[in-house]
């Protein structure tokens, strides 16, 4: 594969700042290497440029720091816009998860419309709007606006809209969601597959089923891969912990099997926040696991 790495540093749509370091701890864990390690072609193409927290006074407390969010979103937009339509793979790396929204942005823009599949592999949903959302924090939002559903100023980012159809959607080890979100994603008819799920049915059989429901109608895959996902005793440097996640080695199947998937041709990779961390041990975790998503196996 032709990877091309672009970096999102962005923290301003979290209430705990960190996350802007991501793509930095990312790096230094040797992640362009080790994918190159796999036989991967990989370019680093550096960070979009994302300004501070203490340079910005938030004007709107039910979405906040929304106009820098949605610059932001734009640019990284237009660059993964260009990565795809030369034919590589965009791995970019969070920021919290507000940026995805400018992943499929560019995605969408780039295939001509709503044909990407999504997995989005996260403790929570991420589909409030300013109306549900208890916080204004735009990194609980970002699912909904790629489906088209709230604000405008959010769902309108690339100027396509919606950027992937709900039912293409699918959401994996769910364990943290607000009520009123609840009911948005019932009412929007994504698939979300909890880790009562997993616990029950074994993630083997919830992944299979998963991958289905985000490919069979979507000509590609994109996987936005949220670390909080995995349970904090293996990440612990994450801004919303959530106890009960994915274990190290469910996690791993989880990405052994999305490598498996020839219409999987995109990454977000977010959350990471090294000022929670311990010695970078999420972002090892992280680059070991983006290493099984692009092809790394036992044997």
């Amino acid at each position: 594969m032709d990877v091309k790495i672009l970096g999102a540093p962005m923290d301003l749509g979290a209430s705990r700042r960190g996350t802007d370091m991501g793509p930095s701890a990312l790096r230094v864990a040797r992640l362009g290497p080790r994918l190159e390690k796999l036989g991967h072609t990989v370019e680093d193409l550096g960070n979009v440029y994302s300004p501070t927290v203490e340079t910005k006074t938030a004007k709107n407390t039910s979405l906040l720091y929304l106009d820098e969010i949605i610059a932001v979103c734009e640019t990284l937009g237009r660059r993964v816009e260009k990565v795809v339509q030369g034919g590589s793979i965009p791995l970019v790396l969070g920021g919290d998860h507000s940026i995805a929204m400018g992943t499929m942005a560019g995605i969408a823009r780039a295939t001509g419309g709503d044909r990407t599949g999504i997995l989005w592999i996260d403790a929570h949903t991420d589909f409030n709007t300013k109306e549900t959302s208890e916080t204004g924090n735009i990194h609980g939002m970002p699912l909904s606006a790629i489906c088209g559903i709230g604000d405008d100023r959010l769902t309108g980012i690339g100027k396509i809209n919606p950027k992937a159809r709900p039912e293409n959607v699918v959401l994996v080890g769910i364990r943290d969601v607000d009520k009123e979100e609840a009911n948005l994603v019932r009412k929007a008819g994504v698939t979300v597959f909890t880790m009562r799920e997993i616990d029950e049915r074994g993630l083997r059989n919830v992944m299979e089923d998963a991958l289905d429901a985000a490919t069979s109608r979507a000509e590609r895959l994109h996987v936005s891969f949220d670390v909080d996902s995995v349970d904090p005793r293996y990440a612990p440097g994450v801004g919303t912990p959530v106890p009960g996640g994915l274990t190290y080695r469910e996690a791993h199947l989880v990405m052994e099997m999305i490598s498996e998937n020839p219409k999987f041709r995109s990454m977000d990779i977010v959350e990471v926040n090294p000022l929670l961390d311990v010695q970078n041990q999420t972002a090892e975790l992280a680059v070991g696991l983006a290493a099984s998503a692009f092809g790394k196996r036992i044997l």
